[in-house]
C-alpha cells in the first residue's frame, strides 16, 4: 500500500488550517506503561492522580469530531494498560472515527486481537528490529522482544491487515537498528504492513542519550535508498525529508496531542502545553494559540535555513525537534540534512539580548531571552553597576523593574522578529497595578517572566513578574508600543 494515501490530501490540510479544523487528534489515555524504553518521548515525572477521567476523555474526542477529526491516533504510556480501553476504542467507533492504536502489544493474545479487529482499529505495533537483545535493550525490558513478537503472531491469525483493518509497525531510526532498517521496509511493505519509520526526537529520555544518534547524512543516504526501493519495487514514489520515511510530517496544520492531562500540544514534540481541555474548549484552544497560528502560517514565521528551502511549500522539517534542540519552535530544523551545513545560522535560546532590543548600554538591562513559551517568555538580568538604574549605593532604583519588564517585552518581539531581521523601535506607554516586593543590587541576577494579557497589533498589554532566587520582587502590568521600521 502506499502509505502517503493514509495522510489527508494537501487540499483538505490547507482547508482544514485556514478554517481552524482538525482532520486528526492524538491522545494519550494515560501515562502508565510496562516498558522503559531509552528513547521514550516522555519523562520519568508522572501524575496518574491528574489524569483525565473516562467522561472528560469522550468530551474531548466529540469536540475534536465536532472540529472535523475524523481520525484519532491513541498514544500513551501503553494504551492496552489504560482500564477503559475497549470501551473508549468501542466509543470511538460508535462515533463512525478511525482509531489508530500505538501499542508495545501488551495483552494482545488471541482473543484481544480478534476483539480489536472487530473493533476496526488500525494496529501499529511497536518493533524496531530483528535482533531480540537490541529490542530488549531499546525497550528497556527483558522480553520486550518476544512480546511484540507474539502480538505481530496473534494480529497477523486473526486476519490483519484487511483492506479496511490496516496494521503498521512504528520504529525509530537508531545506530543500533539502521544497518537493518532497508530489509525491514521490504518485509512489511511485502506484507502489506504499514511502515512507521521515524528520527527520533531528543526529548525526554533520548534527549541525552547520543548512543542512539545517526548522522544526518547516514539518514539521507537510507531515505533516498528507500525512495529507489519504492519507486522500482512497489510503485510509490515520495519526498525524502524529515522526520518521517515516506510519507509528510504536516500535522501542525491539521492535528494536535491532547495528554493525559488534558494538555493540548502542536505535537508530541513540541512539548509545550498551550491550553487545557479542563479549562477551555478545544475549538477555543485551537483558534487562540498563539504558537498553534504561528506553526499554521510556518511559511511566514520560519526562522533560518528552513525559510530558503525549496522544499518549504509542503516541509518544516521536524518542529519537534527544532524546539527540543533550540527552545524555538519556528527554529531551522538541525536534523535534517540540508542544514547540516548550515547549523551556524540556525539560532537557540538562550539568546543575546543585544541582538534582540534597540536599546543600549547603560539603558539596557535585560542580558539574555532564556524561554519562549505560549503567550509567556523568560529573560534574564544581572545588575551591572554601569547601568543608569543602579544609585550610589549599588541598590537597583524601583523604576527599574518596569524597564525590565518593558525590555523583556521587546526581547520577545525582537525574537519573533527575527526572521525578518527588521529593527524595531518600542515605547513604554502606561503601567499599573504595579507592586515592589524586595531590592536587588549590582552583581544580583534576575529572571524576569512574562505573560501577554493581549496583542493589538502594535500594542500588547503584559504582565510582568521579576525574581530573585525564589523570591517575587515586583511585579505589574504594562501597556507597549512597538514600531517596525523597514529594512534598509
Amino acid at each position: 500500500m502506499n502509505i502517503g494515501l493514509l495522510e489527508p490530501s494537501w487540499q483538505e490540510i490547507k482547508a482544514a488550517a485556514r478554517q481552524n479544523r482538525l482532520l486528526t487528534m492524538e491522545i494519550e489515555f494515560s501515562r502508565r506503561c510496562n516498558f522503559n524504553c531509552v528513547y521514550c518521548y516522555l519523562d520519568d515525572e508522572h501524575r496518574y492522580a491528574e489524569e483525565l477521567t473516562e467522561a472528560e476523555f469522550r468530551r474531548v474526542i466529540l469536540q475534536a469530531k465536532d472540529l472535523g477529526a475524523r481520525t484519532i491516533i491513541v498514544l500513551g504510556g501503553e494504551p492496552m494498560l489504560y482500564p477503559h480501553i475497549m470501551d473508549m476504542l468501542r466509543f470511538m467507533k460508535q462515533q463512525g472515527l478511525n482509531v489508530r492504536l500505538f501499542t508495545n502489544g501488551t495483552d494482545i493474545d488471541g482473543s484481544m486481537a480478534r476483539r480489536l479487529l472487530d473493533y476496526g482499529v488500525f494496529g501499529v505495533l511497536k518493533m524496531n528490529t530483528f535482533d531480540e537483545k537490541i529490542q530488549d535493550m531499546l525497550s528497556g525490558k527483558k522480553g520486550a522482544y518476544r512480546q511484540i513478537q507474539t502480538a505481530f503472531k496473534n494480529l497477523k491469525e486473526v486476519g490483519y491487515p484487511t483492506e479496511k483493518q490496516l496494521l503498521g509497525i512504528s520504529t525509530i531510526i537508531c545506530s543500533q537498528n539502521i544497518d537493518e532498517l532497508i530489509d525491514m521496509w521490504q518485509w512489511l511493505k511485502d506484507q502489506a504492513i504499514i511502515p512507521y519509520f521515524e528520527i527520533i526526537t531528543p526529548q525526554g529520555k533520548a534527549k541525552d542519550n547520543y548512543s542512539l544518534a545517526v548522522d544526518a547524512q547516514r539518514i539521507r543516504e537510507l531515505f533516498y535508498q528507500i525512495l529507489e526501493i519504492d519507486r522500482h519495487k512497489y510503485g510509490h514514489d515520495w519526498r525524502p525529508q524529515p522526520p518521517l520515511l515516506g510519507r509528510e510530517c504536516l500535522r501542525q496544520l491539521y492535528s494536535c496531542l491532547v495528554n493525559a492531562y488534558g494538555e493540548v500540544q502542536p505535537c508530541v514534540g513540541i512539548s509545550m502545553p498551550v491550553g487545557n481541555v479542563r479549562e477551555q474548549k478545544l475549538s477555543e484552544i485551537v483558534r487562540d494559540s498563539e504558537v498553534i497560528q504561528e506553526l499554521k502560517n510556518y511559511r511566514k514565521n520560519l526562522k533560518g535555513p528552513c525559510r530558503e528551502c525549496e522544499k518549504l511549500e509542503r516541509c518544516y522539517g521536524c518542529r519537534g525537534v527544532a524546539y527540543q534542540v533550540t527552545g524555538d519552535y519556528l527554529a531551522s530544523d538541525p536534523s535534517c540534512w540540508m542544514n547540516a551545513a548550515k547549523l551556524d545560522h540556525i539560532i537557540q535560546l538562550p539568546l543575546d539580548a543585544d541582538k534582540l532590543v534597540p536599546h543600549k548600554p547603560p539603558m539596557r538591562m535585560v542580558d539574555k531571552l532564556v524561554a519562549v513559551r505560549e503567550k509567556t517568555s523568560a529573560t534574564e538580568v544581572t545588575i551591572s553597576k554601569d547601568t543608569i538604574f543602579v544609585g550610589p549605593d549599588g541598590m537597583l532604583d524601583e523604576v527599574a523593574y518596569l524597564e525590565i519588564i518593558a525590555q523583556s517585552m521587546a526581547a520577545l518581539k525582537g525574537f519573533k522578529n527575527l526572521k525578518d531581521k527588521t529593527p524595531l523601535e518600542g515605547s513604554l506607554l502606561g503601567a499599573r497595578k504595579i507592586k515592589i516586593y524586595g531590592t536587588a543590587r549590582v552583581g544580583d541576577t534576575l529572571r524576569a517572566s512574562l505573560y501577554k494579557i493581549c496583542d493589538y497589533g502594535e500594542l500588547g498589554v503584559i504582565r510582568g513578574e521579576v525574581y530573585k532566587g525564589e523570591q517575587l520582587l515586583a511585579e505589574g502590568e504594562i501597556t507597549v508600543w512597538h514600531k517596525r521600521d523597514a529594512v534598509a
